[in-house]
């Protein structure tokens, strides 16, 4: 939305200084649909222009704090230029339709629109919309709807573009990769197979988010493509409970042996694979035994990356008619998971290996750049001049909880930079030293003339 906005000449501005603000939302999780209804309440206590986007209105348009605001559906992004024209001339518009093609429901917009990068290296590919699974807790599928896969040529297609205007790294994202293609004949394999052949030299490819069931039948081939030296061998699996019955009340389509298998399959073939998984600790039927099989899961397994999260009860979903767990307790098992996980170090043996990382990221508290190994761990470096976009080798000289702090073990001229992509602007701290620099110079410089200056007035 930002890309075509930019494209048609529309300024892209901090909130206060803007004209309109376009709220996109996530539907997920009670605390980001609150922010998002407080973000809409004070645009319009202020006087501004207000359209809302994503799943929230999709799921549910006739919520109240919603009555009157322009409102662009999760496939219709590609008219938000109109949505904003006409919100400016003070007129409502609402475009919640489903997007067909010859009578046929699509995934969405199409892929090759315009786009502002949040970071130019990285390019973000939706590769379907929507699921196949029921879960009982989750509310996104009431605005995403059943799977809708975008045709393996878009999408190659538009790897090849973003590959061409610098990006090193390709993410795959959709709600459910490993549906992926079941709705058009195709499959994830078949799209990972094809991607990897216009993946240029030094770039890399992620994969994203898959549930269990549908994967389960894919393993040999994914475990192929994840030993591909230009794939991440990176996967994130959510399991959110390691109790069959919770399982099944959340119906979730798959069981903890099927889970296990899932991981043992893949770890066994594919050297140092990484798998990410989440959590939900309260759901409305979950026991004490029940808890217990998710610890003695996550103590099994030691997941490195464990997303912890707390029951929410999402409006219109058959979970939210369910009795709920007293708060106190699920904060007591939110509190015991998060100290196991915080109990062991997933990188602690780490100190003095050699890794080939991808930088492309500066790290949140802007002191360093982020490259990541093929395993997609997460390794520090010095913030060097030209160093994001390259591949370089370091040796990893301290250990964190979620990274690794590495040193350079290459001069500059040795940096391998990946195809198409460019030295970047050079970041704020190298920009400030390197003034300091020319600072200390130009004074060192008139210190000198001067000194000569006096000398030859004295002689």
């Amino acid at each position: 939305m930002a890309g075509q906005l930019a494209a048609f000449g529309y300024k892209l501005s901090g909130k206060e200084e803007a004209d309109l603000w376009l709220l996109n939302s996530c539907t997920v999780k009670n605390p980001s649909e609150d922010t998002f209804r407080n973000e809409i309440e004070s645009g319009m206590r202020i006087g501004k222009h207000v359209v809302v986007a994503g799943c929230v209105p999709q799921g549910a348009p006739r919520s109240e704090y919603l009555r009157g605001l322009s409102v662009i559906g999760t496939t219709q992004i590609d008219r938000v230029v109109e949505v904003v024209e006409e919100t400016l001339k003070g007129h409502s518009v609402r475009l919640l339709q489903n997007r067909k093609v010859n009578g046929k429901r699509v995934a969405g917009a199409p892929l090759a629109l315009p786009k502002v990068r949040k970071n130019p290296l990285i390019e973000i590919i939706s590769i379907n919309s929507g699921c196949l699974n029921q879960c009982t807790y989750c509310k996104t599928k009431h605005a995403r709807g059943d799977l809708a896969s975008y045709a393996p040529a878009e999408i190659v297609a538009r790897a090849r573009q973003s590959f061409d205007e610098g990006c090193c790294e390709i993410w795959l994202t959709s709600e459910d990769t490993g549906a992926y293609g079941r709705d058009i004949g195709s499959s994830l394999p078949e799209l990972l197979w094809q991607l990897v052949e216009v993946i240029p030299e030094n770039c890399m490819l992620r994969v994203g988010m898959t549930n269990p069931p549908y994967i389960l039948e894919h393993l040999e081939e994914v475990a192929k493509v994840l030993q591909h030296p230009r794939v991440y061998a990176f996967l994130h699996v959510p399991v959110q409970s390691g109790s069959d019955s919770v399982l099944a009340d959340m119906k979730r389509e798959y069981c903890r042996k099927d889970f296990e298998h899932v991981v043992e399959f893949l770890r066994a073939r594919v050297p140092g694979l990484t798998i990410a998984t989440d959590i939900i600790c309260g759901f409305p039927t979950e026991t004490e035994d029940d808890f217990e099989q998710t610890i003695t899961l996550c103590e099994k397994y030691h997941f490195p990356s464990l997303f912890i999260n707390q029951f929410f009860p999402r409006p219109n979903t058959p979970a939210a008619k369910m009795t709920r767990i007293p708060a106190n307790l699920v904060k007591q098992r939110t509190k015991r998971l998060t100290e196991l996980f915080y109990s062991y170090e997933p990188y602690a043996e780490r100190v003095g290996q050699l890794y080939t990382v991808l930088v492309t990221e500066i790290s949140h508290d802007k002191l360093h750049y982020v490259g990541h190994n093929k395993s997609y761990e997460q390794v520090l470096l010095p913030m060097r001049d030209n160093l994001l976009g390259t591949r370089v080798r370091v040796r990893i000289t301290s250990v964190s909880k979620f990274s690794m702090l590495g040193e350079l073990l290459d001069d500059e001229q040795e940096w391998t930079r990946c195809a198409n992509s460019k030295p970047l602007q050079q970041s704020p701290k190298a920009q400030l030293t390197q003034r300091y620099v020319g600072l200390a110079l130009l004074i060192v410089s008139l210190a000198y003339l001067l000194q000569l200056l006096l000398r030859y007035l004295y002689r």
